[in-house]
């Protein structure tokens, strides 16, 4: 089928979509943004939520496969980045059409230990307080009682969402041969830049590293959208076996 690239965006723990909202008006009709709901939440809210990798691999393999028809790129942020790296894996080991890149943002690779995913999770008063603290949650999360929107609705789909990102880097495997592209925020204390960079010992296919301004959840500055098109635009122009671990300017 002819048409644009697409680029499918996969969002962090907790959130829906809205974090790509305007991403289409960004790239305008160079790619096509397609935005994927996890189930669970928004206008899937009535859909059991997935922790179990081989279901989600199968709920995207499902979902998505038609529309492999056409190049394409993956974005994922912070949990979103182990399910992009996730479907990579799956859409070659399936025999279907594999991404031109996969751009993975604000998360650690799977072989470094995560602040955000630790050996037993904590009770709610505790997660509450990390996510607080991580900026993922206001602060008067942390001031309502157990009947409050934060306990009732947010924290449920966040707990569900850590356990699948545990589940998917516990899963592990080899190597993707498509080239990778990791984004850092520069005041990012969850998934420094440093540690970020480590995502090139996971590709064959050749890795970049860019930085950007903001901490974990940069992903909702609009200035990213603008990396990413000119990245993705220049990456047919260099060479695939490139290792550039340098900084954006953005």
């Amino acid at each position: 089928m002819s048409g644009p690239p697409r680029l499918f965006c996969f969002h962090h723990a907790g959130a829906g979509t809205s974090s790509f909202a305007r991403w289409q008006r960004v790239f305008g009709e160079r790619r096509e943004v397609v935005p994927v709901l996890l189930p669970g939440r928004d206008a899937r809210a009535a859909e059991p939520r997935i922790t179990d990798p081989g279901r989600l691999t199968a709920e995207l393999l499902d979902t998505l496969g038609p529309l492999l028809d056409r190049p394409y790129a993956l974005y994922g942020h912070s949990l979103g980045a182990f399910v992009a790296h996730a479907l990579a894996r799956a859409v070659a080991g399936h025999g279907l059409r594999e991404p031109d890149r996969v751009v993975l943002g604000a998360a650690l690779p799977p072989h470094l230990p995560s602040p955000l995913l630790p050996a037993a999770f904590p009770p709610d008063h505790e997660l509450l307080r990390r996510l607080v603290a991580q900026g993922q949650l206001p602060r008067a999360a942390l001031e309502e009682g157990e009947d409050g929107v934060w306990h009732r609705r947010a924290l449920p789909v966040i707990r569900d969402d850590l356990k699948l990102a545990a589940a998917l880097r516990a899963a592990g495997g080899g190597p993707l041969h498509v080239p990778v592209l990791a984004v850092a925020g520069r005041e990012d204390t969850v998934a420094p830049a440093h540690q970020v960079r480590q995502w090139r010992t996971c590709t064959t296919a050749g890795f970049a590293l860019r930085t950007v301004a903001g901490g974990h959840f940069f992903v909702r500055h609009g200035r990213l959208p603008v990396l990413l098109g000119e990245e993705l635009d220049a990456w047919p122009h260099t060479s695939p076996a490139a290792v550039r671990p340098q900084s954006s300017s953005v």
